[in-house]
C-alpha cells in the first residue's frame, strides 16, 4: 500500500512548496481538498475544469516528484437543512467527480450529511437513540426522504463518471458506523463505500479490525484514512463517549485525536494494516494530522515513521512452503 497525506495540515503553502514537503517525507501520494471543510488550498476547482493547460501544469507537478492523488476530497452536508448551504455541497461534490475524472483519481471523499428533524427545520438534527419515539421518526424520515434519494442520485453521478465515493463514517452524520455505510451503499449503488478512519470508530467503542473485516468483506473500502485517538477513561467516567466539551480542553475530554501510534499500539495499526490487506484494499493509507498535543511537522513525522514500520509494500509472494 501507499502511505500519502490529507494535506490540509500544509494549506499555508503553496502546491508546489507541498508537494516538495510530502516528496521530502518519502511519501506517495497526497489527498487534496477541492472544497467544504477542508477547503480548496491547493486545487483551482474552477480553472482546473475549465483549462486544459492548467490541469497539465498540476499532473506534470505531481509526475516530477513521483507523486499520485489518492482522492479528492471536500466534506460538507449536501443533505443540510440550510437549503443554499446544501446546494453549495453538492455542486462543488459534483464539480470535484468531474475533475477527478479528467485526471484520473479513483475516489471523492465526503460526509453523508444529516438532515434536520423536518422539511422546516433550520438546524441539522443528529439522532442517536431510538425513544422517545420522536427521535426514530426523525432518523426514519431522515434516510427515507433525505439521505438515501439524495445518494441515489449522486452515488449514481458518481459512478457514471467511473468514480467511487468514500463516505467517511463521522459523528454528527447519519453514516457513522459500519452499519449505516452499508445501509447506505445497500439502497444506493457500490460506487459508494467508505473513507475508513479508525479515529472515528475507537471514540465510538468500535473496533476498527472488526469494522475493516465487516466493511471489506463487502469491498466498501474504498479510501483510508491514518488518524489515531487517544481514551481517557477517567473522563469518559464523567463526559461519556458522545462529549461536547470543546476540542482544545484536552485535559478534560474523554478521547483525543492523536497521530498514528500516540493513542494505540503499532501492533493494533499493524492488525489494522495486514486487515486491509487481507480484504483486498491496496489504495492509499492518508495521514490526518489533527493531534493538539504536536506541532504540525513533528505530529506528520511521528505518524510517517509509525506507519512506515508497519506497512505492507510489495505484493505477497506465492507460498512456496505450502
Amino acid at each position: 500500500m501507499k502511505i500519502g497525506v490529507f494535506t490540509v495540515l500544509f494549506n499555508n503553502d503553496s502546491f508546489e512548496g507541498m508537494l516538495d514537503k510530502v516528496k521530502a517525507a518519502g511519501l506517495d501520494a497526497v489527498e487534496l481538498g477541492t472544497g467544504g471543510n477542508p477547503g480548496s488550498a491547493h486545487v483551482d476547482l474552477e480553472g482546473l475544469l475549465q483549462n486544459e493547460d492548467k490541469r497539465k501544469q498540476f499532473q506534470e507537478a505531481l509526475d516530477m516528484r513521483g507523486l499520485s492523488v489518492s482522492a479528492f476530497s471536500c466534506h460538507s452536508n449536501p443533505i443540510a437543512p440550510d437549503k443554499a448551504y446544501a446546494k453549495e455541497s453538492d455542486d462543488v461534490f459534483r464539480r470535484t467527480v468531474q475533475l477527478a475524472e479528467m485526471l484520473n483519481v479513483p475516489v471523492v471523499n465526503n460526509f453523508s450529511g444529516v438532515a434536520g428533524a423536518d422539511d422546516n427545520a433550520t438546524l441539522p438534527n443528529w439522532p442517536v437513540a431510538p425513544w422517545p419515539q420522536e427521535y426514530s421518526d426523525i432518523y426514519n424520515w431522515q434516510w427515507e426522504k433525505k439521505l438515501i434519494p439524495y445518494w441515489k442520485e449522486a452515488g449514481a453521478y458518481a459512478k457514471d463518471h467511473g468514480i467511487k465515493v468514500g463516505i467517511e463514517p463521522h459523528g454528527g452524520f447519519l453514516v457513522h458506523t459500519p452499519y449505516t455505510v452499508l445501509k447506505l451503499r445497500d439502497a444506493t449503488c457500490d460506487a459508494v463505500g467508505a473513507n475508513f478512519d479508525p479515529s472515528h470508530m475507537w471514540w465510538q467503542g468500535i473496533d476498527p479490525v472488526a469494522a475493516i473485516k465487516i466493511l471489506g468483506k463487502q469491498d466498501a473500502i474504498h479510501h483510508f484514512h491514518a488518524k489515531d485517538t487517544h481514551i481517557d477513561w477517567d473522563n469518559v467516567n464523567m463526559y461519556g463517549l458522545t462529549d461536547m466539551q470543546p476540542y482544545q480542553n484536552v485535559q478534560e475530554r474523554a478521547w483525543t485525536f492523536r497521530s498514528v501510534g500516540c493513542g494505540h499500539s503499532l501492533q493494533e495499526w499493524s492488525d489494522m494494516i495486514s486487515t486491509l490487506r487481507k480484504f483486498g484494499y491496496d489504495h492509499t493509507v492518508s495521514i490526518e494530522h489533527e493531534d493538539p498535543l504536536m506541532s504540525i511537522s513533528e505530529g506528520f513525522q511521528r505518524a510517517v515513521d509509525n506507519l512506515r514500520s508497519v506497512n505492507i509494500v510489495e505484493k505477497p509472494s506465492d507460498m512456496w512452503w505450502a
